[in-house]
């Protein structure tokens, strides 16, 4: 059993749902980034693009890059943001051509939902996180990010934020076209690296992985990353994000050598604290669990008021928290500290079949016996 602040921060994606209702209070871009956290503001290693092939196996490759937790990185806990820079510098090292759009505000917790109504406004950041400037420079799009707000005005610090849905959606459908030129791509949508492990019944709360779910459903392939925190359960150190965010570049390189950049399913990539708890493991292929690390409770706050606030697991056996899935995502991560791989589709139907097992075997031997080691 692993102790209570562990299995706290195992669910960031339900945890960080709360700290999206204060978000609104985050600075712009250009006011975040002059007090940047002192985490990242530890400059990139790997700034220098590589000058051979072999070391730019994503050369071509177009990646629209969003996550749930917004583009903000101004946050000291790292949790709005940081880790979609490390990914945007993975990437771009690696060779890709990377463009970001992602939610104004962290959204986590806003699973697949999208707005209705009103208008989406991007706004570029030119003043990126110190220790990021020069990551993706030369790229032909020029590599742009942009924190996409729900105002029919510019953004602002009170501006209410896009979902991580609505940042992919409008992407796809019209914006990169308009900002990128990309009148027939991406290639590939990459989601994270969300604050915190998205696995077990958090997963359909998770935006991170809602987002990567509406790509599919535009028939584009889709990764959702998320890593770990420490074991305090609020802060999700620089060491984390970096580890899977070089993971996660090497293991979309080996997909796309291998033609496993489908679009029947998304693959959700969950990244074990690398600082507190040791190396990462060998990649394991999973399922989501069906069990719970914390959930949503409410305590009356008023007359007629419920303060939202979360309940831990206390994993006795036979409560609502056991997991009963044997290769679940939630055990190889948090007990056994793999890098849990798992397919997730859009199809929510009760015993649905993919329409080619053999693409999803091939994926599966993959990630067994051919992944990169973390």
């Amino acid at each position: 059993m692993r102790p209570p602040a562990r299995r706290i921060v195992a669910l960031t994606a339900a945890a960080a749902a709360l700290a999206g209702s204060a978000a609104a209070s985050a600075a712009e871009p250009s006011t975040a980034a002059a007090e940047p956290s002192t985490a990242a503001a530890e400059p990139s290693s790997v700034a220098a693009e590589p000058s051979t092939a072999a070391a730019r196996p994503l050369a071509g490759l177009r990646v629209l890059l969003g996550n749930d937790d917004s583009m903000q990185a101004a946050k000291a806990s790292n949790s709005d943001g940081l880790g979609l820079y490390e990914l945007r510098r993975a990437l771009c090292a690696a060779g890709a051509d990377v463009v970001v759009m992602a939610p104004w505000q962290v959204r986590s917790g806003a699973g697949t939902a999208v707005s209705n109504d009103g208008v989406l406004t991007l706004a570029r950041r030119t003043d990126l996180p110190a220790g990021y400037q020069g990551d993706c420079s030369g790229t032909p799009s020029g590599s742009p990010v942009y924190g996409v707000c729900l105002s029919a005005g510019p953004c602002g610090p009170g501006s209410p934020s896009a979902t991580p849905a609505d940042t992919v959606k409008l992407a796809l459908r019209a914006a990169l076209a308009a900002k990128a030129g990309w009148t027939d791509g991406p290639d590939l949508v990459v989601t994270g690296i969300n604050s915190g492990p998205n696995v077990s019944a958090q997963v359909n709360d998770s935006g991170t992985v809602g987002a990567a779910l509406a790509a599919v459903e535009e028939g584009v392939p889709a990764l959702a990353l998320s890593s770990a925190g420490d074991d305090s359960g609020v802060f999700f150190p620089l060491a984390d994000y970096r580890a899977a965010a070089d993971f996660g570049a090497r293991l979309i390189a080996g997909l796309r050598a291998r033609g496993l950049l489908g679009t029947e399913f998304a693959l959700k990539v969950d990244y074990p604290d690398v600082t507190t708890a040791g190396p990462a493991k060998a990649a394991r292929w999973t399922r989501v669990g069906h069990g719970r690390e914390v959930w949503h409770a409410y305590r009356p706050a008023g007359a007629d008021g419920f303060a939202i606030t979360l309940g831990a697991c206390e994993h006795r056996p036979g409560d609502a928290c056991t997991e009963t899935v044997p290769d679940a995502d939630a055990t190889a991560l948090l007990r056994d500290g793999h890098v849990s791989v798992t397919p997730v589709t859009p199809d929510r139907t009760y015993g649905v079949r993919t329409a080619d097992p053999q693409e999803l075997n091939r994926l599966r031997h993959y990630i067994e016996h051919d992944a990169p080691r973390p």
